[in-house]
């Protein structure tokens, strides 16, 4: 029986091989991009401390994005009215939701409720897998939450895509090192395909975390700090988007958007086109 490292590395390659071949962009024609958003939505609350989702798909839809990842989502919790946030979100922004547990939290009836990451996608998931992280008992899990989709490209093929939404522990470093680690681990599983991550890393630039991060992943900011936290008056970035393979992806843009009081982050967005 072959080994997972030579099936990997096979697969790999004929991905890459496939991909160059149905992606060959005509000349003059331009290149595609991708917008992504990560929003730490604080489960819908603002730093004025309503509650109010509709607020929160407000601030999603003005950014028009393609790919979303959220933060501190509940579903059917008690403390958040039973809404299953996700859903709710994707209903009023009209995009495709998938939901990724973290914890379990109180909900409104015998089937408990559930808090976590989520992904908005404007176009239709293909597969989804929810992921633990590493974690020290005495605080809080985190989970990493991947989907992939068939990226349209403009000249009619679709361009296979990975993208991974997550949020690191705030009070553990180690438990943030172990994170970065595996998820340096998930990206070489398949490591030409085109891969995005996207999430609040409750790390600053210069730490550990984002230095591992970086053998296998290109942050998009690249050496700016883009302050995201808190949200009234931002001093710090925490919340970051990456991609890799860092050769095929070229940043045009990514900003933290001029949003105060919907949350206690901004939202960051970027523009990214694919150059392979």
């Amino acid at each position: 029986m072959k080994s997972l490292s030579v099936i990997v590395a096979r697969r790999s390659a004929l991905f890459a091989l496939g991909l160059g071949l149905l992606i060959t962009s005509l000349p003059g024609q331009q290149a595609p991009r991708l917008s992504v958003l990560t929003y730490n939505i604080h489960i819908g609350t603002g730093m004025d401390k309503k509650l109010d989702l509709a607020r929160t798909a407000a601030v999603i839809k003005s950014a028009a994005p393609d790919l979303v990842a959220l933060q501190e989502v509940d579903r059917r919790t008690r403390r958040t009215g039973g809404v299953d946030q996700a859903i709710e979100l994707a209903r009023l922004t009209g995009m495709h939701p998938i939901f990724g547990k973290a914890l379990d939290l109180e909900g409104i009836d015998q089937n408990g409720g559930d808090y976590g990451n989520a992904i908005l996608s404007r176009f239709p998931i293909r597969r989804s897998q929810n992921r633990a992280l590493p974690n020290t008992p005495k605080f809080e899990p985190r989970a990493v939450l991947e989907i992939e989709i068939d990226w349209p490209h403009p000249n009619g093929a679709r361009i296979p895509l990975r993208f991974f939404a997550t949020h690191f522990d705030v009070g553990s470093e180690p438990d943030r090192i172990a994170s970065a680690k595996a998820l340096n681990e998930l990206a070489g599983l398949d490591p030409d395909v085109p891969a995005i991550l996207a999430g609040d890393l409750n790390s600053v630039p210069a730490s550990e975390p984002l230095k591992l991060l970086a053998k296998q992943w290109a942050v998009a900011s690249g050496a700016d700090e883009i302050a995201t936290s808190p949200a009234n008056a931002p001093r710090r970035q925490i919340d970051y988007i990456l991609f890799r393979p860092a050769r095929a992806w070229r940043v045009i843009d990514i900003k933290a958007l001029d949003e105060a009081v919907a949350s206690d982050h901004r939202p960051v967005l970027a523009v990214l086109e694919y150059a392979h």
